[in-house]
């Protein structure tokens, strides 16, 4: 099987997607260069890599030439499945130009987030555009299927649920026991993610555990806002930037426990980092995210908002390591079994093979000659 893998962002997962799929099919990867070269090191050799320089978004002329280039490359490739991640504010508008080639897309976030002024750059009705000029959807989560079922007016049988990919190997992760007791937020900071919640919740946190640090990884909106939320800013760490990978990986080598205070949310990245380094984690039950919280077992689960509840939950796993362990141990265990590069490819080429049979029967029915009564 051919595969042209294309996508504007999600670098690191892309890389990995098209690592795993690469294995078992002829893959072209077409993405920004600045969106990939981070991660070229963990890029197969087998993938047929054709980078490119995005223009900004208001360059109308300049994304216009570029979508044609895309879809020239696409041709040459000749692939049977055409595999988009999200759309693209220009991009879309090409995708009936590929219609001999059944396209699959994977929506990673069906609406958009609360706050979320980066992904707001492409309006709504033309990421709906392109689920809709979809053959098959893969989306992350139960709730995100249910979205683009409801609002998008999307026939159910099209779209499939398979978990968001593991994103780093760690060898041998173990539990920091001998770290100072740290609860970690990491990620793009948008209004969506209720750092506000985490922030509030901290002088309950440091009444039950003196100790404690809080570290934020991550960079979005102005963070002025959350500084002068903070009652103790002595009690938290800000590395307010795009964290590198070292400093990611050693960032979660030393929490205790990984916090995602949501107030909405599609699916998470940052669950699968948190369980490959074997950390449990405290949830909102907002959008998707339950999806991924065994509760009890891998972590726990809060209502949004409720910085009470946030609270308890981070200091019931601070004051027991031997929970903490219990908790990320399961949790890594989760992540092999259904998050492994290799387990996401299986399924995501089972919905190509989808895809490709629905195309078939499409093109027989055409063909098929017409009954004279």
């Amino acid at each position: 099987m051919r595969v042209a893998l294309v996508s504007f962002d999600f670098g690191e997962y892309c890389v990995r997607l098209a690592t795993a799929l690469g294995r078992k099919a002829d893959v072209m990867l077409l993405v920004p260069s600045p969106v990939v070269e981070p991660y070229l090191t963990a890029l197969d050799p087998r993938v047929y890599l054709q980078s490119f320089v995005g223009p900004r978004l208001r360059q109308a002329g300049r994304q216009l030439r570029l979508c044609r280039e895309l879809v020239r490359w696409i041709e040459a490739f000749d692939p049977d499945v055409v595999h988009v991640q999200q759309g693209h504010l220009w991009f879309n508008g090409f995708l009936p130009l590929l219609r001999r080639h059944p396209i699959v897309l994977t929506v990673h976030d069906a609406q958009h987030h609360p706050g979320d002024r980066a992904s707001q750059k492409t309006p709504q009705k033309i990421l709906d555009f392109g689920f809709r000029r979809a053959a098959q959807l893969i989306v992350h989560s139960r709730h995100s299927r249910q979205a683009v079922v409801d609002k998008g007016g999307i026939d159910p049988a099209t779209v499939h649920v398979v978990p968001h990919i593991s994103l780093v190997d760690v060898p041998e992760p173990v539990a920091c026991d001998e770290c100072v007791p740290t609860v970690l937020f990491f990620g793009r900071i948008w209004a969506y993610k209720g750092l506000e919640y985490l922030i509030r919740a901290e002088p309950i946190i440091t009444s039950a555990v003196p100790d404690v640090r809080i570290v934020i990884g991550g960079h979005g909106e102005d963070f002025a806002r959350y500084r002068r939320m903070m009652v103790h800013p002595e009690r938290f760490t800000v590395y307010n930037e795009r964290v590198s990978d070292e400093r990611r990986h050693e960032l979660f080598r030393q929490a205790t426990v990984v916090v995602l205070p949501y107030i909405e949310a599609s699916q998470s990245g940052v669950i699968p980092l948190a369980y490959a380094h074997m950390k449990p984690v405290v949830a909102t039950t907002v959008g998707g995210l339950p999806d991924f919280v065994d509760e009890g077992r891998t972590g726990y689960l809060v209502p949004p908002r409720d910085e009470r509840a946030l609270a308890a939950a981070i200091v019931r796993l601070l004051r027991d390591r031997t929970l903490c362990r219990e908790l990320g141990t399961n949790g890594k265990r989760r992540l092999d079994a259904a998050c492994a590069p290799h387990v996401i490819a299986d399924h995501t080429l089972a919905v190509y093979r989808r895809a490709l049979m629905v195309k078939s029967r499409s093109e027989f029915s055409r063909n098929r000659p017409s009954r004279i009564a």
